[in-house]
């Protein structure tokens, strides 16, 4: 018998579920902290971008999401919907979709 045939069979992920994954939320927010004083402008849109990609690539592996080309800008959109977060530009998903590349 082939050892392909031994191995059991994975549990359904978004893509193969017959239903939709619920995101398991997280039970408390982090705690917020102030930001360091003094720095560019551009430094705090790239650090908060850099955040939201962060916690959004996360919520999608959490649902099932582990390759960049499931994760369309669509997908990731209603994700922070659902996470409570703003919708993401498209260089944000360009982010989130780096993330879940070099996760692996």
């Amino acid at each position: 018998m082939p050892a392909a045939a031994l191995k059991p069979k994975p549990l359904p992920t978004q893509s193969t579920a017959k239903q939709p994954v619920l995101l398991d939320l997280p039970y408390a927010p982090v705690e917020k902290r102030p930001l360091p004083p003094g720095r560019p402008r551009e430094w705090y849109i790239t650090h908060n971008r850099r955040l939201k990609a962060m916690r959004l690539a996360i919520a999608l592996l959490d649902s099932g999401v582990y390759v960049p080309n499931q994760a369309r800008n669509e997908t990731i959109r209603s994700t922070a919907q659902v996470i409570g977060v703003h919708p993401p530009s498209d260089t944000t998903c360009h982010m989130v979709r780096a993330l879940i590349r070099y996760s692996r």
